[in-house]
Parts: structure tokens; C-alpha cells; sequence
């Protein structure tokens, strides 16, 4: 059984332009992806600055963006991250949040989704006002389809160094107050799992009283370390077993739109192949209908130094990646030139 597959644009970093979106969506769609969010971190009018309307040409090209998904039988989506909304969620905060629904609605939203993602979590009463604010935001969108992303998305302790120690039993009490009909993000036992299984996913939904929508960090490539990397290496860890365990399967992609759909496509082969799917074969297939034959064999040939060398460590190999791929007029090639020369190289201020 495949699950309904999507894209989740919620990555740190510099985001896509307008026509990077335009390409993915007008790419995917035909092979199953039926639904966009849009949430870069990058966005500041999402998260640190939510209080505050888009600029009217953002907001115009955003609602532009959502008629062009529905033009192609997508769900358009948007990840709001009040940042913070939980610690005091009075007069004010409400009606700040309500302006900026409606601020939203006006895109045209078909999925709403309330992010609470890298926030500070060891909070008295965190569970119960997440729920308060999630309910009171259904009452009030346009959107028919909400999804909730917990402060502890995941089993990974990095989140508790990083953001406190979570409450106990948080998944379990937030699953219970909340509506059925809400989705809940999850990213796995942790924050870029490896692979999922049914038995993990089976207990997660027990946790959170329905089924998980999956948050997939792969092939998301941001932050210092793995914006070294470009990830276009078939989807493994992703058994077709899991589908009947998630309410959908969100992909985050990388920072270069072209090659994030090679991967994206292979995630469609391997539900659709079950046992018999073979990472190497998919990821052909996959580059030959990104890339075209000729490009897709030299990123067949040049994955090892792409995905594992990492930038810092080509040396010399930059040169000839630099060489092999100067010349060849194709996004999937710009976009490595633009590795090699930095232009994705992660930046403190990326961390919004």
C-alpha cells in the first residue's frame, strides 16, 4: 500500500526560488506526489516575525503557487512555527494568530500546518496549550486539513539537549486531546532516521492515537555538516511495509531542487515495488528521468564523491567534478557547479 506522498519544503537554509517550486511540483505530480507545504525555515514571516503579513509580493506569488498545485491535482499546504505562541497564549497572541490565519486562508490553503518544531519544550502544561492552540486554529482556517508538528517529534535525545528535557508522557497526553482528524508530524526514532520500520511505527501511533505523518529528513542536506554533501542516492530504510502504519509520507528535500527529485522518485519505486525493489536500479531510473541518460550516468559514476566525500574533503576531485560538469546545460549539473563553488554552504544565520 503507498501512502499519500508529498513534499515538505522545511529545510534551513537559503530557500527555492519560485520556479524551483513551479518545476519540482510540475515534475512530481505526474508520478504520485499530491501535496506541497510550504515551510522554509528560512521564511521569517513563519516563524520569528509570524505576527507579521508576507510582503504583498510574497504573499501574491504564494497564492499564485497554491493555484498552480491545484492546477495539477496537488495539495497546497503552508507550516506556520508561532514561534513560542505556547508560553503565553492570551488576548493578545490570539488575536495576532487569528490575523495571521486569515492572512494565510487568502493563499488559499488547503492544508494547515501548526509547527512547533526546534522550540524550547520543558514547559509546565506544554501538551494541553499546544492542544488549546491547535483546536483553536482549526476553528478558525479555511484549511480543511490540519496537521500539529510536537515540540519532540521524534525519539532522538538530541532534542532534549537541545531544547529541555521533554514531559513525561507529552506524546500521549497531546495525542489525546486532540482531535482525531488531525495529523501529527514524526520523523522516526530520530531527527534523520535511517530507516522506519512497522513495529516502531506501530507504537508511535499507540503513543499518539493515530497514524504518523511521516516527516522524512531524506535528502534534506542542511546545516554545517550535511550541506557538505549533495544527497542523491536512491531511498533505502523505506520498506513498502511501512505504508499501511503512516497517514502520509512528507519529503524534505535538499537544497537543490533538481537533484532532490531523484531521490523523490526512487521513494515511489520502492512502494510500488515492495521486495523487489533495488536501491542502485531505482536511483537509474530515477537520474534518467531527472537528468537525461548521459548526465545520469556520470552521477551514477560520481555519487560516491557527491554524497560520501563531502565538499571539504574533494581536493583535487573538485577539479575534475568541476570539469566533468562545467559544460553540460541542465539544472541537476548548475546546481553541482553551485555546491562546488559554496553557493549552499551553510552560515550561522541560517539558524533563524
Amino acid at each position: 500500500m503507498m501512502p499519500s506522498l508529498g513534499i515538505i519544503e522545511g529545510y534551513y537554509g537559503p530557500p527555492w526560488s519560485v520556479a524551483d517550486r513551479r518545476n519540482v511540483i510540475g515534475f512530481l505530480a505526474p508520478h504520485g506526489y499530491r501535496f506541497f507545504i510550504y515551510a522554509p525555515k528560512a521564511d521569517a514571516f513563519l516563524r520569528k516575525r509570524w505576527r507579521e503579513p508576507h510582503p504583498a509580493e510574497d504573499h501574491a506569488e504564494l497564492h499564485a503557487l497554491s493555484q498552480f498545485c491545484r492546477a495539477r491535482g496537488v495539495r497546497f499546504g503552508v507550516g506556520l512555527s508561532p514561534f513560542e505562541i505556547y508560553r503565553s497564549f492570551d488576548d493578545d497572541a490570539q488575536a495576532a494568530l487569528a490575523g495571521k490565519l486569515k492572512h494565510l486562508d487568502e493563499i488559499g490553503l488547503d492544508t494547515l500546518a501548526i509547527l512547533f518544531d526546534d522550540m524550547r519544550g520543558d514547559l509546565p502544561e506544554l501538551a494541553r496549550t499546544q492542544a488549546r492552540i491547535v483546536e483553536w486554529a482549526a476553528e478558525r482556517t479555511v484549511a480543511k486539513h490540519i496537521i500539529v508538528c510536537p515540540s519532540y517529534y521524534t525519539d532522538d535525545p538530541i532534542l532534549d539537549r537541545f531544547f529541555g528535557q521533554r514531559p513525561e508522557g507529552y506524546l500521549e497526553e497531546l495525542g489525546s486531546l486532540l482531535d482525531p482528524a488531525i495529523d501529527f508530524f514524526w520523523t522516526g526514532e530520530e531527527v534523520c532516521s535511517r530507516e522506519y520500520s512497522p513495529g516502531h511505527l506501530s507504537r508511535v501511533s499507540e503513543q499518539m492515537k493515530r497514524k504518523p505523518f511521516l516527516w522524512d529528513n531524506y535528502p534534506v542536506n542542511d546545516g554545517q555538516r550535511m550541506s557538505q554533501h549533495l544527497h542523491v542516492r536512491a531511498f533505502t530504510g523505506r520498506p513498502a511495509a511501512i505504508g499501511p502504519h503512516l497517514a502520509a509520507h512528507a519529503v524534505n528535500p535538499a537544497l537543490q531542487p533538481t537533484l532532490s527529485c531523484i531521490p523523490a522518485l526512487t521513494l515511489v519505486e520502492s512502494y510500488a515495488k515492495g521486495d523487489a525493489y533495488e536501491y542502485g536500479a531505482a536511483f537509474r531510473h530515477a537520474a534518467d528521468a531527472v537528468a537525461g541518460p548521459e548526465l545520469a550516468k556520470l552521477l551514477y559514476q560520481d555519487v560516491l564523491a557527491l554524497q560520501d566525500v563531502g565538499l571539504g574533503n574533494l581536493g583535487k576531485g573538485a577539479d575534475r567534478l568541476r570539469k566533468r560538469y562545467t559544460d553540460i546545460d541542465h539544472p541537476a549539473a548548475r546546481e553541482i557547479i553551485a555546491w562546488l563553488d559554496g553557493a549552499y554552504r551553510f552560515k550561522d544565520e541560517d539558524i533563524a
